[in-house]
Parts: structure tokens; sequence; C-alpha cells
């Protein structure tokens, strides 16, 4: 049976959360805790890091971007004195395209993470009722999205110099991302994981060397153990997969299959990142 009694009789008045609940003994009044709000889901945190990154680096990336790609073009151009075509060629223009993909985002992204944490900026982002790996993979695919303009116009121009087909040059849409997944994570974690914002940036020029080395140079022409060492590179697979798109007839299965490799090293190295991350905000 419902009561019509008033609730000031029965003792107590109590209202919705988060307003004054007082007893009528007398006692001092107290506040109810208000709920917390639900906590961010991954993809709406992840896109909106991803588009506070790109607004805020667009400005400062674009030189470098525009760094990236002369020097990959430069490099075709040494290469081109001593390479004439065929296999070796497919290798120069290829490794030469994901070059721009890890100047960016490999180098640039280990340095931007090494000076975050170096400037207290991990605490920040800690405080953001956002998952870790939205602020990892926001920012991996802003640093990312930069390399798309540069690494297109360095396969084009490679293409047009050595005298490669351009017919199935649309792997790149697949390449490029990635790639810049596999090669984000990695700088990522560098920058992270270096106990100095110095180290991570040398760490970072280290990284973008190996993909020089191992990536432009034709595979045939590196010593054994320096070939275990490209196989270890996660944008190798990426390379391999776009210089054989230059063929006459592509082999689709082994392009296919070097696509899902590079894909699964992406989503370890992001992995990795993420866990750096959660490392790093929480010392």
């Amino acid at each position: 049976m419902t009561s019509i009694v008033p609730a000031e009789a029965t003792g107590t008045r109590a209202k919705t959360s988060g307003q004054v609940v007082g007893t009528a003994s007398g006692g001092p009044a107290r506040t109810a805790p208000a709920a917390l709000a639900p906590r961010a889901r991954l993809l709406p945190s992840m896109a909106a890091v991803y588009r506070a990154q790109l607004s805020r680096a667009r400005v400062a990336r674009i030189p470098l971007l525009f760094v990236a790609t002369f020097q990959s073009i430069g490099i075709m151009v040494l290469m081109r004195g001593v390479v004439d075509g065929g296999a070796e060629a497919r290798a120069v223009v290829a490794g030469s395209s994901v070059l721009v993909v890890a100047f960016v985002a490999l180098n640039l992204l280990a340095q931007y993470f090494g000076r975050l944490r170096a400037d207290g900026g991990l605490d920040h982002y800690a405080t953001l009722p956002v998952p870790p790996a939205a602020v990892v993979l926001g920012a991996a695919g802003a640093y990312a999205s930069f390399t798309v303009p540069g690494a297109i116009v360095t396969a084009v121009t490679g293409s047009v110099l050595f005298g490669l087909p351009m017919t199935h040059l649309w792997v790149l849409v697949a390449v490029i991302p990635l790639s810049g997944a596999a090669l984000s994570g990695l700088g990522a974690a560098l920058g992270l994981l270096a106990p100095r914002q110095e180290l991570a940036t040398l760490l970072g020029q280290l990284g973008m060397s190996a993909a020089l080395l191992l990536g432009v140079l034709p595979a045939e022409r590196l010593p054994g153990p320096v070939g275990w060492a490209r196989d270890l590179l996660p944008s190798t697979y990426g390379v391999e997969a776009l210089a054989r798109s230059f063929d006459a007839h592509p082999d689709w299965a082994v392009v296919a299959l070097d696509l899902a490799v590079c894909a699964a090293v992406g989503v370890l190295s992001l992995a990795v990142a993420t866990w750096a991350y959660r490392r790093a905000a929480v010392r």
C-alpha cells in the first residue's frame, strides 16, 4: 500500500544523486556522490586524438614530408647510375617509397613521444578518460597519414625513372597504411621506452637508417646476417609486396601473404607501443 505520510515525517529526506541528503536528528547534511561519466569508447577517442594530432602537426610536418620525399627521390637518382632495371630496380623503387613512411612514421614519431615523455606531456593524456590504445593509435594514424602524398610521388617518379609499369601501383593503398602501422608502432615504442629524449631521437634515426639500408638495397646483394636483420624489419614485407607488383604478371598470392605478414607485425608493434604508453604514463 502506498504511504501518504510526508517524507519529512519519516526522519529523512532524500534527493537524487549529487544533491543534499539530510536527517531529522539534526545531523550535518552530506552530499551523495555523483555517478561518474562512462569511460570513452576506443574508436571515438581514437578519432578525436587523430583529428587533434592532424590539425596541430599539419603545418610543422609538411616541410619534413617534402624533405623525406626529396631524400627518397635523390636516392633513386643515385641508384640509377648503378642499377639498370630488373628486380634490382623494383627493389630500389619500392624501398624508396616505403622509406618516406619510415622517415615520418618511425623517426618523427619516436622523437615526438620521446619529447612528450621528457616534457611531461604524457601527464595530460593520462588525465583524459580515453583508453591508452586510443592515444597511440590516434597519433600513429596521424603521422602515417602525412606519408601518403610523398610515398605516391616517390613511387610514380621511380617508375618513370626506371621504366617500370605503373599498372598495379594501386597496391600502395594497402602498402602505405600497413607499413605505416608497423613503423608507427615501432617508432612510438622506441620513443616511449627510451629513458631520455636524446636517446629516443637517436633510436629513431637508427631505425630510419635501417629502413634505408635494408629496404632500398636489393636483397640479393646483402650478406647473410644482414639479410636476416632485413627479415626482422617491419617495413620489409611492405617493400616486398610493392616490388612484386611491378612484375608484368604479379603473383598475387605472394603479395597478399606479404601484406598479411606486414599487418600482423603492425598489430604486434602497436600492441607493444600501447604497453609502453601505459608503462610510461604511470611512472
